[in-house]
């Protein structure tokens, strides 16, 4: 099998080892867990994202603060917990309808992802489909390019614009000042 123990995921089955605990209250502890998630009760360690990606989040809050705003929307470009305590994804920004701020948000009407090497953001599709994300919004630093996807017959298909925004998938790939 291909891969290296760097970049192999890895299951390690109850009971826990002790070193495996103090591991994670380690990260826990040194705030490094931030951008952890758990996968219906699979923990999922993600390391702080490479500096192209923290550009292009602020160029995206710059650019979608208003288009959201305008349609009566709250950005949230930053972390959030997507889904409840026992199974929940970190998005890097999201759009939401005015209510309650909380821990963990049932849905959001739109989720962005930014990607990362070696990352999962395509196969939280099915669970932001699954918990009525409208739409989901994929950039990718490295290849430059952006991905739309909404919610359609319970899948996150591809579209070329926003129905939540004036925005498209083109519009802002041109846009973005790329890394």
């Amino acid at each position: 099998m291909g891969g290296s123990l760097r970049t192999m995921p890895t299951v390690v089955l109850d009971p826990q080892p002790v070193e495996i605990a103090e591991l994670i209250e380690r990260r826990r502890r040194l705030g490094q867990d931030l951008l952890d998630e758990v996968w219906d009760g699979v923990l999922h360690m993600n390391p702080a994202p490479h500096g192209r990606h923290t550009n292009v989040q602020q160029q995206l809050a710059e650019l979608l603060g208003p288009l959201a705003r305008a349609a009566g929307l709250l950005p949230r470009i930053g972390v959030f917990n997507l889904g409840g305590s026992d199974n929940y994804r970190v998005p890097d920004g999201g759009l939401f309808r005015p209510g309650v701020d909380q821990l963990y948000y049932p849905t959001a009407a739109l989720v962005l992802e930014i990607v990362s090497p070696a990352d999962e953001t395509y196969e939280k599709l099915g669970f932001y489909a699954a918990r009525g994300v409208d739409e989901v919004l994929i950039v990718d630093p490295e290849t430059r390019t952006v991905d739309w996807r909404a919610l359609a017959a319970g899948e996150c298909g591809v579209v070329e614009r926003s129905a939540l925004i004036e925005l498209g998938a083109a519009d802002l790939a041109r846009q973005i000042v790329w890394p």
